[in-house]
């Protein structure tokens, strides 16, 4: 009697065994079609924790330390950063004390994926074009790309447009699927920069992503683009910061980019969507919190560029800080726009 109880009871565990291994297999194909079918972006992942890094507490090498007492910066001021998708470059600018910006280092973009033009919907692996802004609460030092920060897509901009996805990144590990992947050694090191500039009171930093160097040359060999208007609106943003040398202050309504416009101090938030002040329809949501931008007042530059870097190089989940808490009106907004940040970014 007891051998056939030993044989029922291990022939329920193999059984049981098989339907568990079985529900693996599943669970591992279906996996491998989402990331197949671009549902599960390799980009998102960077947001996971994998163990504690100590490379985010590295500090910055010796020789960028000499570079930036050689070119008169602190290593705790704040920072400005531009990205050109075309040219595989990021740029460091750095604040000196009269509030201007100046050059410090262009870096090679190991990898970025898509095309030119911006990111429009989840999965289509496009890195992203516009002006963004990063938080302290968007620098990730357990990535599984070494080390990351969350660009903030999408922007008020890019949900006026109903545009999805999320966790647009510049990480490490020189991959990419939609974002802008360094080698791990020079994330580092921007990374650096990132952490210092925070330590040094800035609360966030401007990253504007470009699809390649706004010239009057490659605008016009663009010319015939589909995004021709969107990157007329980005080369206004450009070509303020090359005149000044501060990051300009953006505002979005009708669905446009606004460069240092005249309403930039309005004291109310606008809908991203909606009219822009002084146009007929416009309507106030709510008062706006202090400005987070960093620079001060904008200065013209030296017309002889004296003490100017120069700008090229080689050739070729936390919300943003610093908003009321008031709620919007049931009637203005539905969920695409996700959380409204003033219209600004």
């Amino acid at each position: 009697m007891i051998a056939p109880f030993y044989e029922s009871f291990g022939s329920a565990i193999i059984n049981r065994f098989e339907a568990l291994l079985r529900g693996v297999r599943k669970g591992m194909i279906v996996c491998g079609l989402l990331v197949g079918c671009g549902l599960l972006s390799g980009c998102s992942q960077a947001i996971e924790t994998t163990s504690s890094s100590n490379a985010a507490n590295n500090p910055i090498p010796k020789a960028t330390q000499d570079l930036l007492v050689k070119k008169g910066m602190r290593i705790n001021s704040p920072i400005f950063v531009r990205i050109f998708k075309q040219e595989s470059e990021l740029e460091i600018w750095k604040q000196k004390d009269d509030g201007m910006f100046y050059h410090f280092k262009s870096y090679p973009i190991c990898n970025w994926s898509g095309k030119l033009g911006p990111k429009l919907k989840q999965g289509d692996k496009q890195a992203p074009e516009g002006f963004y802004r990063v938080s302290r609460g968007q620098m990730n030092p357990n990535s599984k790309y070494h080390l990351s920060f969350n660009l903030g897509y999408p922007n008020a901009y890019d949900r006026s447009f109903r545009r999805t996805g999320a966790n647009l990144m510049v990480h490490g590990d020189c991959s990419s699927a939609g974002c802008y992947a360094m080698t791990d050694a020079l994330v580092e090191e921007i990374y650096a920069f990132a952490r210092e500039a925070f330590a040094g009171g800035q609360t966030s930093f401007d990253v504007h992503a470009y699809p390649f160097r706004m010239t009057s040359k490659n605008m016009k060999i663009h010319k015939k683009s589909h995004w021709m208007r969107f990157w007329r609106d980005l080369k206004k943003g450009h070509d303020e910061f090359e005149l000044t040398r501060v990051p300009p202050k953006i505002r979005i309504c009708e669905k446009r980019y606004h460069v240092n416009p005249a309403f930039a101090d309005l004291e109310y938030q606008i809908n991203p969507a909606g009219p822009c002040p002084g146009n007929p329809g416009f309507r106030p949501i709510r008062k706006r919190a202090p400005d987070l931008t960093i620079a001060s007042t904008p200065k013209i530059r030296d017309p002889l560029g004296q003490g100017i870097e120069p700008t090229h190089g080689r050739e070729q989940k936390k919300p943003d800080p610093g908003f009321d808490s008031l709620s919007l009106p049931d009637d203005i907004f539905s969920d695409d726009f996700g959380s409204l940040r003033d219209g600004l970014y």
